[in-house]
């Protein structure tokens, strides 16, 4: 076989291969519970479709294996190759630096974490978005045995859930982590300093992530931002782009809830700002 031909051969095998992929890729697939309570995937449609609904499979996870340099902080990790890993969808106490005091809980999130990868390496799995404003890469992190130290930091109620769209992957596995943690009161769930506190409470609030109960009155969308307020001062903001994650908004009108997060003041003006409906629960 000469160039030309071993050229046009190895052209048309990759276009045969990604006809194939594509057509695998936009099958129609179907998500079925049977009477046991087994999900089942499958692409062809039952008669009975009381318990099916259409979905899309996630595309395979690749998880790679790295040296662990150092722990920076709870969430944090230092590779090797010096690149910073920041643990997707959990978020530890804040430890003392120069910047900024510890937190309570801080110094205990970031001891366990060492204790775990201490003289390990590190398989990374990454979600949609790789990378952060600060350049640190963002995965979910396992030990060769399994581990998912994501989640264990949450079971353990050393972390708290930071789900930031479009990284979505175990959101609901990490809700349940995290609520049986607060159940138990573990960790952080049991610190005085991240109790949830009334509304009427926020201008001496203090610093990090914090939770406060309120009642929205009402709504007001916006061109980028919708905004849930609950009084003349207090209002939490929500990105149009993931409004689609969250139930109606109607439904948080006028019952009580709790929300979870960082808080902005501008003048005697607050606002909490939720990328994730695990941040706004009903009480």
């Amino acid at each position: 076989m000469n160039n030309t031909l071993r050229k046009l051969y190895y052209l048309l095998m990759v276009v045969c291969c990604q006809l194939i992929a594509q057509t695998v890729l936009n099958a129609e697939i179907y998500r079925i519970v049977d009477e046991s309570g087994r999900v089942l995937y499958t692409d062809k449609a039952a008669e009975n479709t009381r318990n099916i609904q259409q979905t899309t499979l996630p595309v395979q996870t690749y998880r790679r294996l790295y040296p662990v340099k150092s722990v920076y902080d709870g969430d944090t990790l230092i590779l090797e190759n010096n690149q910073r890993i920041r643990l997707l969808g959990v978020n530890t106490p804040e430890i003392e630096s120069r910047h900024r005091p510890g937190e309570p809980g801080g110094v205990a999130a970031r001891e366990w974490l060492r204790n775990q990868v201490r003289n390990q390496q590190v398989y990374l799995e990454y979600d949609q978005e790789k990378k952060d404003k600060y350049n640190r890469q963002l995965a979910h992190v396992f030990l060769s045995d399994g581990t998912h130290l994501n989640l264990e930091l949450l079971k353990q109620g050393l972390a708290f859930m930071s789900i930031v769209p479009p990284n979505l992957r175990y959101a609901d596995t990490f809700s349940n982590a995290q609520q049986q943690a607060e159940k138990q009161g573990l960790g952080i769930w049991r610190e005085p300093g991240y109790q949830a506190r009334p509304l009427d409470q926020i201008a001496s609030g203090g610093r990090g992530w914090q939770r406060f109960t309120g009642i929205p009155k009402q709504f007001q969308q916006k061109r980028s931002f919708t905004y849930l307020i609950l009084n003349d001062q207090v209002s939490v903001r929500i990105a149009n782009d993931h409004l689609s994650l969250f139930p109606v908004l109607e439904k948080y009108l006028n019952r009580n809830v709790e929300i979870r997060g960082w808080v902005s003041r501008r003048n005697n003006r607050f606002m909490i700002s939720v990328q994730h409906p695990s941040a706004l629960i009903f009480r």
